[in-house]
């Protein structure tokens, strides 16, 4: 079978599906691929490096799409609102489309897509579960996220990180708040750390105490009713307004008396839920910066707005809407590698690729298939009725 990468068309977007390193793996498994040229220029992997590993390189757009049969895209038209709709008209009914869909979110991209025919598989739908990490794309973005909160922070700050003890006298260091110990949080903490920074980790999530102090973190305790917080597949759940208040309430004075403060909360398919009002903001001393993770979905800070810099009452307040982009190398890489993964997972032994609806993966990943919208959830949040009946498996 074919694989097929496109150049990102999201605006900023960096990235790269596949990076050259990973083509050799996939020759291995039986794929070819075929890549639009510059597709990873901006990541740091020239077309020579692709073409070095035995990838097709195409100089158009249209080529890639009509020549593969599996398509990868970092960011597919539910991720990708604008530019993405002019890809509609390149794909075909036997396609496979596995990328970021926003499928919770971006009803009408994904009617659009059930419409083209193609299978759908979105990444964000990848189960929580031990055999899928490998293949977790949130997870391996996040991290990525997470190290470039910190950096954008401390290139922000208009104080060190580190204690230093000069001729000149000692300077404190920085206190870090990360709010969420998620995959971004913990990254956000360990970097925080090892810039020298004192840092302090939160959760409405008691089971993650340890892996906060583990990285020489102090944990908040917020003891609110935690009960329900995470779902089945193992991702955040929606609080109730209840819940959030009472949380603001007991982060307000360590948020007062924090340097730096960055906020990494998301529900999948919701919007992201407001932990940091702005009257929490104002408490903080002028010179401060809030890094707000969840810009894209609406933001975790009240006075956030996404791909801006704003200041209030002195505070510093950043909404990167992409930032595993601004890591482009390293994300790419990760991101790859989770691709590989997955394909791995999905061909057959004849040396193709199965959408096999008895594999927890599969399914749960699979939003839209043979014009129809599969997905329970997804046609949930669409106001659609259940499926008929139980997809069955082809493979």
């Amino acid at each position: 079978m074919i694989v097929g990468v496109v150049k990102e068309s999201f605006p900023g977007e960096q990235r790269v599906a596949l990076v050259p390193s990973s083509v050799t793996a996939l020759m291995k498994s039986g794929f070819e691929v075929i890549i639009e040229t510059g597709a990873g220029l901006a990541a740091g992997y020239p077309d020579s490096q692709y073409h070095e590993k035995g990838t097709k390189v195409v100089p158009t757009r249209g080529e890639v799409f009509a020549g593969c049969d599996i398509l990868l895209q970092v960011r597919t038209l539910g991720a990708n609102p604008r530019a993405g709709r002019a890809d509609l008209a390149l794909l075909r009914r036997d396609q496979i489309l596995i990328g970021l869909a926003e499928p919770l979110m971006a009803a009408e991209a994904i009617r659009a897509l059930a419409e083209s025919g193609v299978t759908l598989l979105a990444l964000e739908l990848m189960p929580r579960i031990t055999r899928a990490q490998s293949m977790d794309v949130l997870s391996s973005q996040g991290s990525i996220a997470g190290y470039k909160a910190v950096l954008m922070a401390a290139d922000t700050l208009g104080k060190v990180f580190p204690m230093m003890m000069t001729a000149a006298g000692t300077i404190q260091p920085a206190r870090v708040l990360v709010i969420g110990a998620g995959v971004a949080g913990l990254q956000a903490i360990a970097t925080a750390r090892r810039l020298g920074a004192v840092v302090s980790g939160c959760d409405v999530r008691p089971a993650v105490k340890d892996q906060v102090e583990s990285l020489g973190a102090r944990f908040v305790a917020l003891p609110v009713e935690t009960a329900g917080t995470e779902t089945k597949g193992g991702y955040a759940k929606e609080q109730t307004e209840e819940q959030l208040r009472k949380q603001r309430e007991l982060m307000a004075r360590v948020v007062a008396e924090s340097d730096v403060v960055i906020t990494t909360a998301a529900i999948p398919g919701k919007k992201a839920p407001v932990l940091l009002t702005a009257d929490m903001v104002r408490r903080m001393q002028p010179g401060s910066v809030v890094v707000d993770l969840a810009a894209e979905r609406g933001g975790n800070c009240e006075l956030t707005q996404p791909d801006r810099t704003v200041v209030d009452n002195g505070v510093i307040i950043i909404g990167p809407v992409n930032p595993a982009s601004l890591v482009p190398c390293h994300a790419s890489q990760t991101f790859s590698n989770n691709m590989v993964q997955l394909l791995q997972h999905l061909i057959a032994k004849d040396k193709q690729v199965r959408i096999d609806t008895g594999d927890e993966i599969t399914r749960e990943m699979l939003v839209c298939r043979d014009g129809q919208i599969l997905h329970p959830r997804v046609r949930e949040a669409m106001g659609l009725t259940p499926p008929a009946g139980p997809e069955r498996s082809d493979g």
